[in-house]
């Protein structure tokens, strides 16, 4: 029997919350620590680069074309003498941009398409995963460009050029990006549906957006950010594939990828013009999985960290 001085140290001791534990966990993860604030320190750069480096991106100065790195020009510069640097931060804003903005949408869809499976009991989840199952079979690089090119011009039409652009690619690669995150958040929404605290809602009386909203989707949210980090580098991975293709943005929106696609015919007399733009995109993917993987080990309490 524990003594009354036992239990009054119990009922003392300092609870931790699960966004503290969370942290503290993910803390312990050096690798993720020490990408995130690389992360951070690029989406700081690329955000404060008209500031940071007051140069115009289209800035033309023939007598310093193909330079290699120098004070004047610390990342070189390009066939028309333009600043690489000032273009890559202006690029990088674009980039990440598209990355976060196709993981949303990726995100949103798959979250919406699996909470709908993993609730249903009758025929919705085998018609909702079928649907998954022939957008998981489909090629997706092909469609990609098959999409763009179809829709572009009209998309271009109805939002300007930059504009039409950047909302054609975000949809095209979030509408071709979220089957994993369905597929992910239907078998958590399966398993916890069954747990005790939902069937206590439910035979409480708690309409099944209640148990949703209040019991499940709380308890899935962790493996849907771990997915959602992975979606933001696929995106980013997928709009250089693109810009690198000549599908992407136009030239005068130097993305990473659009970046690499112009210097591709100098390699042999500008390396630098495709170093620089290739690491960024190498060390914020990479970055951003490292992330991921920390927030993973974070978030599941199976884990020893």
């Amino acid at each position: 029997m524990s003594s009354p001085a036992l239990a009054t140290v119990r009922s003392e001791a300092p609870s931790v919350s699960p966004a503290r534990e969370t942290w503290r966990r993910f803390r312990r993860h050096r690798l993720a620590v020490s990408s995130g604030a690389l992360l951070a320190v690029m989406v700081i750069g690329v955000a404060l680069g008209p500031w940071l480096w007051p140069v115009r991106i289209d800035e033309i100065d023939f007598a310093a074309t193909l330079q290699g790195p120098s004070l004047a020009h610390p990342f070189g510069t390009d066939d028309l003498g333009q600043d690489l640097l000032a273009r890559m931060l202006y690029g990088g804003r674009i980039s990440l941009a598209v990355g976060f903005a196709a993981m949303a949408v990726s995100t949103v869809v798959g979250v919406l398409v699996g909470a709908f499976a993993g609730m249903s009991r009758r025929f919705a989840d085998p018609v909702l995963m079928w649907v998954t199952d022939l957008f998981l079979s489909l090629p997706q690089l092909p469609l990609l460009l098959l999409v763009i090119y179809l829709f572009r011009d009209q998309l271009k039409a109805l939002f300007g050029v930059e504009g039409g652009v950047f909302v054609m690619i975000v949809v095209v690669i979030g509408g071709l990006r979220w089957m994993p995150v369905a597929r992910l958040v239907r078998a958590q929404f399966l398993s916890l549906r069954e747990k005790e605290f939902v069937e206590a809602a439910r035979a409480g009386g708690a309409t099944t957006f209640h148990q949703v909203r209040r019991h499940i989707l709380p308890n899935a949210v962790g493996p849907v950010i771990v997915a959602a980090t992975i979606e933001v580098s696929a995106a980013i991975i997928a709009e250089s594939t693109l810009s690198f293709l000549g599908l992407g943005f136009p030239p005068d929106i130097p993305t990473w990828g659009r970046l690499l696609f112009d210097a591709k015919d100098h390699l042999d007399v500008a390396p630098h013009w495709a170093l620089f733009p290739g690491a960024a995109i190498f060390f914020t993917v990479l970055s951003i999985n490292f992330v991921g993987d920390g927030l993973r080990d974070a978030l599941d309490p199976r884990r020893v960290i």
